[in-house]
């Protein structure tokens, strides 16, 4: 039996940007996925993907050795079609076998099984950390499985393969991956609030690309407010760069910062993470933070301690 265990991710700075160059600050996550696989002796992959507290959401069976799908269940009341999510996971160990054409060339199967540590839901990373531990099983390249399966700049992978907080760049079309020491002395006032809605990424990214303008003096900018996270020694500081990049994104993608939308009477500040619109964001306050995001109907609320790696 083999396991292998991603990082789920969080993107501070350069949400959008970081596809086009911009240095972007991402940290890992506590929370995560496990990639559990043993060997049988028939010639299929009988697949379980599990939820934190250990009930199969989704199972599959491959056929072997030519990687068809053969029947597959959603077992779920969420949003979701069991064929499509075969599908996508069938493209992706498609990629991973065309990259390596060793991998699951064997006469034997195998029974594998997935475990998230966070609910489906949080936009943590579920589908990078998928594709990073197989990437792993495979012995490829992680981010060329990710960019040869789907869309994005990768900083999701890095995370998945780094614990300590990372500088995330694109040079030349090739991640560039440098971990730093992001250890704010203010970080009992940062809070993690989860808007209660999932964001798809992939739809995010389109919209910025439907805009094909040129971004440099952004991007520089960007990649600046992203060195200064690792440098303000205040949350007063803090608070002037979180505000200063919200509105040079908001800018790019023609969307109220999520603060104005929804929380204009909120004490602190408000950072979107990732895909405007959903998932997390990263909130600056005190101990009263918590209830004034309760009292608006958003009860997951992770510290610093609770959500950092």
């Amino acid at each position: 039996m083999t396991n292998y265990y991603s990082n789920g991710k969080l993107l501070l700075t350069g949400e959008y940007l970081v596809l086009d160059g911009a240095k972007s600050l991402a940290i890992p996550t506590k929370f995560g996925q496990d990639l559990i696989i043993e060997k049988i002796k028939e010639p299929q992959i009988i697949w379980g993907s599990f939820t934190m507290t250990g009930e199969c959401w989704f199972e599959a069976i491959f056929d072997l050795p030519k990687l068809r799908l053969a029947n597959c269940t959603f077992n779920s009341d969420k949003e979701g079609s069991a064929e499509f999510i075969a599908e996508t996971l069938l493209e992706i160990l498609h990629e991973a076998k065309r990259m390596n054409p060793d991998f699951l060339a064997a006469e034997n199967g195998f029974v594998v099984k997935t475990k998230l540590t966070f609910p489906r839901n949080w936009g943590l990373g579920s589908s990078s950390t998928l594709i990073n531990s197989i990437a792993s099983w495979a012995k490829v390249d992680a981010f060329q499985l990710l960019w040869n399966s789907f869309k994005g700049s990768g900083y999701d992978i890095a995370c998945a393969q780094n614990d300590p907080p990372i500088f995330y760049e694109i040079q030349d079309k090739k991640p560039v991956v440098q971990q730093v020491n992001f250890n704010p002395s203010f970080k009992e006032n940062i809070f993690f609030v989860y808007l209660n809605q999932k964001q798809d990424s992939k739809e995010g990214i389109a919209k910025f690309r439907e805009s094909n303008i040129n971004f440099d003096k952004e991007i520089m900018r960007i990649s600046e407010i992203s060195e200064s996270f690792l440098k303000v020694n205040s949350i007063t500081e803090f608070n002037k760069l979180i505000i200063e990049h919200e509105q040079i994104i908001s800018s790019i993608i023609k969307l109220k910062p999520v603060k104005e939308q929804l929380f204009s009477d909120y004490f602190g500040e408000i950072k979107s993470l990732g895909a405007w619109g959903g998932d997390f964001v990263m909130a600056t306050g005190n101990e009263k933070t918590k209830a004034y995001f309760n009292n608006k109907g958003f009860n997951t609320i992770l510290t610093y301690s609770e959500m950092i790696l």
